[in-house]
């Protein structure tokens, strides 16, 4: 049986500028791409924290260490500079890949700079035990 798992992810990103003339994707920095196992023209699934919109687009990678997330095209409508966004990949695995697996999660701080751990959620249901984790991680 085949199943479909979460490959990679970027969470809570933050949008960096839009173009809506372009002809559609996210312009994604490459060292995120890189680390999130990402290639060029890859399907990315868009979750917009700060509006409720989801869609799909493709990636196609940015200037290197910018930090870019841009939205083009009509994509641009839906994602606004200073939006929080996850950008999720999906791949088919077969039931022998399943054990094991571990997505590429790759966390950011407000310019779009990995860190090593997703920082505390102010109010979220594991406030406590994201604090801890990130104090074991300093």
């Amino acid at each position: 049986m085949q199943r479909t798992l979460l490959k990679s992810k970027i969470h809570r990103a933050t949008v960096t500028g839009g173009c809506l003339d372009y002809q559609g994707s996210v312009t994604i920095d490459p060292l995120l791409m890189e680390a999130a196992d990402l290639l060029e023209f890859e399907r990315v699934e868009v979750y917009n924290v700060t509006n409720g919109e989801r869609f799909a687009t493709y990636a196609i990678p940015g200037t290197p260490g910018k930090g870019e997330i841009v939205f083009n095209g009509a994509a641009a409508h839906k994602a606004r500079t200073n939006d929080i966004v996850i950008l999720a990949t999906y791949a088919v695995y077969e039931s022998d890949e399943l054990r094991g697996h571990k997505p590429s999660l790759v966390f950011v701080d407000e310019r779009n700079r990995r860190v090593p751990t997703a920082p505390p959620v102010p109010g979220g249901p594991y406030e406590e035990q994201e604090a801890i984790l990130l104090a074991e991680a300093s």
